[in-house]
């Protein structure tokens, strides 16, 4: 029996590599002459990053940046051994978990420390540069980042506006005459996991502005902030992003980068998964095991789980998917592929016990998952 383990991480409990040991060990008492396949993936946010060093052909570069509040903090990103292509993961220099309890600033918060990493990528030679966002405490328009590459952001008497989405109110103009060696050339992708547009009802602020301190009042200044970034990069490139599928991701980075630099977005998890050689591993597979830490409808929406059931849907291989809750209906999931899913509250729990018992209760279930599969 041939059994790929393709699981995302389970944020704030287990890495994808250790949540795919995890479930190697419930096979294992399930099935001991089994041969298993680790495929640890992401979907372009947090992790996308280890799935790319795990892979051939790429070093990692350590370098210190600035956090989202302006802070010196020691950060990271792939470069291929060539020297040619580079990826960025935003969580890395700008991520929601760099800012202490406190600490979050929604209205001043911005992308800088990840534009930072793209610009000594390019000045190393890279020419085709992947920016994995998701998990990121700004809603700035990816400006930030945008500015360490050296483009301006000026109001109306052509001073330059502060970091921050806020001050995106005030912007007149857009000049990208100083944009950074190499930039003009490159290839530039953006890797994510929502479909979610800049701004409105779904939009970067509406959806994604409370995760990161928002307050109501301060979600409706941010997301006009936004119509006035979009209105202006319209006006300036011919680039509409208001609705632009993804473009609302890590806070409108998406959305700035592509309206700047016409960079083309991209689904993360696909990504990962020809990295990963997973469409290969699941050709001769007769079970995939995937997971991630909360299961619900929006995980039909390009994450690993979604992307995983959807590969083995076209090899006739059963998907069966663990999680720390399984919220329903699942109907969306069920008809890409996913065969069945499985909580892994063996009876009531906090969120805290999950959390800490995740490996113990992931080995239990995936134990289970092949027990019935063998049957």
């Amino acid at each position: 029996m041939r059994i790929v383990i393709a699981p995302d991480s389970f944020k704030g409990s287990l890495s994808a590599a250790q949540v795919c040991a995890a479930v190697e060990a419930g096979v294992r008492r399930a099935a001991p002459d089994a041969k298993t396949v680790a495929v640890p993936m992401a979907d372009g946010g947090e992790g996308t990053l280890d799935c790319f060093l795990r892979g051939a052909g790429w070093q990692e570069i350590r370098m210190t940046a600035h956090d989202p509040l302006g802070r010196p903090v020691a950060a990271r990103y792939a470069l291929s051994r060539d020297g040619r292509a580079a990826v960025v993961e935003l969580a890395s220099a700008s991520g929601l978990p760099l800012l202490g309890p406190g600490e979050l600033d929604p209205l001043r918060a911005d992308t800088r420390g990840t534009g930072e990493l793209v610009a000594d990528a390019l000045r190393r030679g890279a020419r085709d540069v992947l920016v994995c966002i998701g998990g990121s405490a700004s809603t700035d328009g990816g400006t930030g980042l945008l500015r360490a590459l050296g483009v301006r952001f000026t109001d109306a008497a052509g001073a330059e506006l502060p970091p921050g989405g806020a001050a995106l109110a005030r912007l007149a103009a857009i000049d990208d005459s100083g944009l950074a060696e190499g930039a003009r050339e490159a290839r530039f992708r953006v890797a994510c996991d929502v479909t979610n547009p800049l701004v409105g009802a779904r939009g970067a602020a509406a959806v994604f502005g409370p995760q990161k301190g928002a307050t109501p009042e301060q979600v409706a200044e941010l997301d006009a902030a936004l119509v006035r970034f979009a209105d202006v990069l319209a006006e300036r490139t011919g680039r509409r992003v208001h609705d632009l599928p993804g473009a609302g991701a890590a806070g409108g980075t998406c959305g700035g980068l592509v309206g700047v630099l016409d960079a083309a977005p991209a689904k993360g998890a696909e990504l990962v998964a020809d990295l990963m050689g997973l469409p290969a591993a699941l050709d001769a597979a007769d079970l995939v095991i995937t997971g991630e830490g909360r299961l619900d409808d929006q995980s039909a929406g390009g994450k690993v789980v979604s992307v995983v059931a959807s590969l083995a849907r076209e090899r006739g291989v059963p998907a069966v998917a663990l999680a720390g809750s399984v919220a329903g209906p699942l109907d969306e999931l069920h008809g890409l592929g996913l065969t069945a899913a499985f909580s892994l509250a063996d009876g009531p729990r906090t969120l805290a016990e999950l959390t800490e018992g995740a490996a113990g209760l992931l080995a239990a279930v995936a134990e289970q998952a092949t027990r019935l599969r063998l049957a």
